[in-house]
């Protein structure tokens, strides 16, 4: 009997849920910075055994859009309760319970299995867990509840036990070598801009995307040329800094990065472009990635 399914992890921005896809997997699939809105795809983890496929699914972080761009990302999770074979609902011990009641609703509508993932209990003590779980089981009381510590490692083997046993009987969905369902420029994409998100502050993370331009591999090193796309001249020259150290450091970081994730000796070159609105542009965010279609 093989099974295999598709578990999808939603919540509200930086609850852990990168944090946690990364931990599932066993690998750096996801992005995971101390900063919102830091995942803006959907992006899946494939966890094979011989008995079973788990296909996990990091997602964005729930929010009321301000421009497409976030209209895209709210769809990215609204799409993930459609085709959960099991639902990890997400929380943490320091966000209110009703924050987006809207989306929540919709979570409790579902007729697929839901476990309400609670993290960071580190932060709190076990009186104050205790009612916070009860006050899940009475928001989502088909739900079963796991408090984690995804910074500790703590309750991640439960949350996989539990998943495996919810599984349905299925063959597998991908070759059971496959750890993801991206190719290797989304990665070059999300390492260079998890380095941006790490080094830079205010609107800069949130106006940047990162166009992989040519990826050239051979059997011992690849060849990256990168455009990183800001909104305005002025941001243009913050990220390339005094002299071009700042844009320096990010190309260092995110090369020694990728040398490990690809096991081969990178030559890399990043520039920077102003492309106004690109955001807000239907026709920039489909050539992005972001427009389902």
């Amino acid at each position: 009997m093989h099974k295999a399914g598709f578990v999808n992890i939603v919540g509200n921005p930086n609850v852990g849920k990168s944090t946690l896809m990364n931990l599932l997997v066993g690998e750096q699939i996801s992005i995971a910075t101390f900063k919102a809105q830091t995942t803006r795809h959907r992006i899946m983890g494939i966890v094979n055994t011989e008995e079973s496929q788990i296909v996990f699914s990091d997602t964005p972080g729930v929010l009321k859009p301000n421009y497409r761009l976030q209209e895209s990302m709210l769809a990215f999770s609204e799409s993930a309760l459609i085709d959960a074979d099991v639902l990890l609902y997400m929380t943490d011990v320091v966000e209110k319970a009703d924050k987006n009641s809207e989306f929540l609703e919709k979570v409790a509508g579902i007729k697929v299995p839901v476990l309400v993932i609670i993290n960071k209990i580190d932060l709190t003590n076990q009186e104050n867990l205790e009612k916070l779980v009860a006050s899940w089981h009475v928001k989502l009381p088909n739900a079963e509840i796991i408090p984690i510590s995804a910074t500790n490692g703590f309750g991640v083997q439960t949350i996989l036990r539990r998943v495996k046993e919810l599984l349905p009987e299925s063959p597998p969905y991908f070759d059971k070598d496959q750890l993801t369902d991206k190719p290797a420029r989304f990665f070059v994409s999300e390492i260079v801009r998890e380095k941006i998100l790490l080094h830079y502050e205010k609107e800069i993370p949130y106006s940047v995307e990162v166009a992989v331009e040519q990826f050239k591999e051979n059997r011992n090193r690849i060849l990256i040329n990168c455009v990183i796309y800001v909104e305005r001249e002025s941001q243009k020259g913050i990220l390339i800094g005094h002299e071009g150290q700042a844009l320096k450091r990010v190309a260092i970081e995110a090369r020694q990065d990728l040398e490990k994730f690809f096991g081969k000796k990178i030559f890399m070159e990043i520039l920077v472009k102003v492309d106004k609105d690109w955001r807000s542009s239907e026709r920039e965010l489909r050539i992005f990635g972001y427009e389902q279609r």
